[in-house]
């Protein structure tokens, strides 16, 4: 079953929630691939949250072109993680549409994945509703792919080109209980079941 749905906002809105994420990261200078999955929380945001504002001012955006965001948070490990080694972490996403339709843009967060800094995305969602984002690091750019199959599971594919060039392919299923949040312990990482560092 797909979803209709009609901008990018609607898109980051039917993602809030608690979500677990089952992953494979192809590494092609390894020429293997990793297991992962991990723990995801998505809180939509309003448009007046200062934490939205802060974020324009600092990519040197106004404050008012943000139509809302998220706040993310996530729990992870892979499984070619050390022990001591995690991934936890935390973004605020901020989007400013650049098209009539809020189908296109930019999507500014505070902290990127495949580097840790500020990072800006371009987004676009194609014909089939999928929200596509790129993102240009200093030493390599990424490309995404996020999708709805139905109203409580998302697939993502993604490709990270220059130092470390991967493929990976994601299923994310929407969690009912919200009893345990991601600021819970990391569960210990294993070939068939790890936590993923990515939430999106």
């Amino acid at each position: 079953m797909s979803l209709v749905i009609p901008d990018a906002l609607s898109f980051f809105q039917l993602s809030c929630g608690r979500w677990r994420s089952q992953r494979s990261v192809h590494h092609l200078l390894h020429r293997r691939a990793e297991a992962g999955g991990s723990l995801i929380v998505v809180e939509d945001l309003d448009p007046s949250d200062s934490r939205l504002g802060e974020l324009a001012v600092a990519h040197g955006k106004e404050a008012s072109q943000v139509i809302g965001g998220s706040y993310v948070r996530w729990s992870a490990s892979m499984a070619w993680d050390r022990s001591e080694e995690g991934h936890d972490g935390e973004t605020v996403f901020g989007l400013i549409p650049t098209s009539d339709d809020g189908r296109s843009g930019l999507m500014l967060r505070t902290m990127g994945y495949a580097e840790k800094a500020p990072a800006s995305s371009l987004f676009a969602m194609d014909s089939e509703d999928g929200l596509i984002l790129e993102t240009s690091y200093e030493t390599m750019r990424v490309w995404e792919r996020f999708s709805f199959i139905g109203p409580d599971v998302r697939v993502r594919s993604s490709t990270v080109e220059g130092l470390s060039n991967n493929a990976s392919f994601c299923v994310e299923t929407r969690e009912q209980d919200l009893g345990e949040t991601a600021s819970a312990p990391r569960a210990q990482a294993s070939a068939s079941q790890a936590l993923s560092a990515f939430g999106w």
